[in-house]
């Protein structure tokens, strides 16, 4: 089924709805969808080395408007749908301890998080609960966000064939390993505090 799923999407990188599609994937992952957008982001990178850039761009711009949409979900609707969707992912006692660390740690969190596997819905939703500065929050998303898919563009500007190569012919050891890296994040979140 995953391999499926990645032949489809490197067919999808020559469609011209192809950047809309990254874009409300992008979006949604930073505020209430599950799945990354590096899962569409990598083939489309593949199949259009040339767009690399442009995809990361487009990425970069749709994650931090769908960070802003969580932040708001966290400020304004965290009492209903916030907290629904850290009940959906089994971290609501994670919610307050991660929000108090906003008080001492808010810039790193944001920073640090928002390059890791750990879902960065979370750190939106609750930069919003915690009242985090949204001027600061908006900033630090670009930065983190854009550093976090431009790299994934030098990459597959630089190395993309090989890669391409790499997953071709490993390809469930590669699902395996972006799954375990998913999860991971969640579980991470919810240990860290």
């Amino acid at each position: 089924m995953l391999r499926r799923l990645y032949d489809w999407t490197l067919s999808l990188a020559a469609r011209p709805s192809a950047p809309y599609a990254l874009a409300l994937v992008s979006f949604s992952e930073s505020s209430f969808f599950p799945v990354p957008p590096d899962v569409m982001l990598v083939p489309m990178m593949l199949a259009r080395p040339d767009k690399a850039w442009s995809y990361a761009l487009i990425c970069t711009i749709s994650s931090v408007l769908g960070g802003i949409f969580g932040y708001v979900i966290g400020l304004a609707l965290y009492d209903s749908i916030g907290s629904w969707l850290f009940q959906l992912y089994g971290l609501n006692e994670s919610a307050e301890t991660f929000r108090h660390a906003y008080a001492e740690y808010g810039h790193w969190v944001i920073l640090l998080k928002g390059l890791t596997p750990i879902p960065y819905k979370l750190v939106t939703i609750t930069s919003g609960f915690a009242g985090y500065h949204l001027g600061w929050f908006i900033l630090l998303s670009v930065i983190t966000r854009g550093a976090r898919f431009f790299l994934v563009a030098l990459l597959m500007s630089r190395f993309g064939p090989r890669i391409k190569s790499i997953i071709d012919n490993n390809f469930n050891l590669v699902a395996a390993l972006a799954i375990i890296a998913i999860v991971g994040g969640f579980v991470a979140f919810k240990y860290m505090f």
